[in-house]
């Protein structure tokens, strides 16, 4: 893994050590060389090792490579020496067989005791993990560990509500759903102690609505969406266009943040749970009744205008749809712009805010247009 990541183009490296690094285990190629089974390690063979319970940090890395392919990344650079390793670690490891350990047979009295075979159990639990490359993505293969469950909900989810909006003007039909929502039974279950159900905030009377997808870690503490590092950059995009958050609208398909296993990291919802939350954003977005909906991901997009297993963040992005009848243009998410913080990534999404500004009627000056264009 080391030799596979110092072998990456300069923005790729740092985003899957960022996502290592967030996971908190990577302390450097340094340790991991030396074997010190503080992370990742090489060994005689060129082969990928990691020490149990390192599964979250591949994940982190799995989800940056799932990433860079919805974003329309089809290949990842490899050296040919490194390429020659991850190929001879896919036939050892093809080759390995675990067997369950076995009593070795007592020593005749007076005789030499028999040699022990050393097995991973000595080694501290290592476990030899390959990641083969190619246009499909990461894909992962175990031979010493059946490859875990899918994180997903951990009870049904039951047949999304019926929202009938009460009489009102927008400001009172919002308090309603506002109310409703955060006393929904469905939506509290699954909102981890101490943590709360997250609902839309922004102006009653908003020309643009920003969609996301799910509430992570800091947004289900403050019950807000977009209130983490996430969020805040989503919030210097708005000031940009010479808006403040309370000139928009800002909310999320889900109402809670997905459950996982751990407390580290997030997981995309699953399409049952975007069914049952999506009737309490339709009825946001018809209180709201915006003019432009901007979808942030591709989760948001899949959501709001129904799964696709062939659509490409890259593909839509900058280009016009509808949700209920009102135009919605899809953008990166601003998490996907925290890994991928190049000028180009920043063009991209500021020329679609630049649509959206000119959608909605908004002046566009001769500043704003050379926003993150090279000097």
């Amino acid at each position: 893994m080391v030799d596979f990541v110092r072998h990456l183009p300069p923005e790729p490296k740092r985003r899957v050590r960022a996502a290592l690094k967030d996971a908190g285990k990577l302390r450097g190629e340094s340790d991991a060389v030396r074997g010190g089974h503080s992370g990742f390690w090489v060994d005689g063979r060129g082969g990928l090792g990691i020490v149990d319970g390192m599964r979250e940090e591949l994940q982190a890395v799995v989800e940056e490579l799932k990433a860079m392919r919805d974003a329309g990344v089809s290949h990842v650079y490899l050296a040919d020496g490194t390429l020659g390793n991850l190929r001879a670690a896919v036939s050892a490891a093809g080759s390995a067989t675990t067997k369950p350990a076995v009593a070795a047979p007592a020593p005749a009295r007076g005789g030499p005791a028999p040699a022990r075979r050393k097995t991973a159990s000595d080694s501290g639990g290592v476990r030899e993990m390959v990641l083969p490359m190619g246009e499909g993505g990461a894909r992962e293969s175990r031979k010493a560990a059946p490859k875990p469950a899918k994180p997903g909900p951990s009870v049904p989810i039951p047949p999304p509500p019926v929202v009938e909006l009460p009489d009102g003007d927008a400001t009172e039909q919002l308090a309603w759903l506002r109310k409703r929502v955060l006393q929904c039974p469905v939506c509290n279950a699954r909102v981890k102690p101490g943590k709360k159900v997250v609902f839309g905030v922004g102006g009653t009377q908003a020309d643009i609505f920003f969609c996301g997808e799910a509430p992570g870690a800091e947004e289900e503490v403050e019950g807000e969406p977009f209130v983490g590092p996430a969020g805040q950059l989503l919030t210097k995009i708005i000031g940009a266009m010479g808006l403040s958050r309370g000139d928009v609208y800002i909310g999320n398909i889900m109402n809670w943040r997905p459950e996982m296993p751990t407390s580290v990291g997030n997981r995309p919802p699953t399409a049952e749970e975007m069914a049952f939350c999506l009737p309490y954003l339709r009825a946001q977005v018809e209180v709201v009744a915006p003019k432009v909906i901007v979808a942030l991901g591709k989760t948001a997009v899949d959501g709001l205008l129904g799964p696709d297993p062939r659509r490409k963040m890259g593909q839509v992005r900058g280009k016009w749809h509808e949700f209920l009848g009102i135009p919605l243009l899809p953008t990166f998410h601003p998490s996907y712009l925290l890994r991928n913080d190049t000028l180009r990534t920043k063009r991209m999404v500021w020329e679609d805010m630049m649509q959206v500004m000119e959608r909605v009627g908004m002046p566009v000056n001769e500043r704003q247009r050379r926003y993150f264009l090279p000097r």
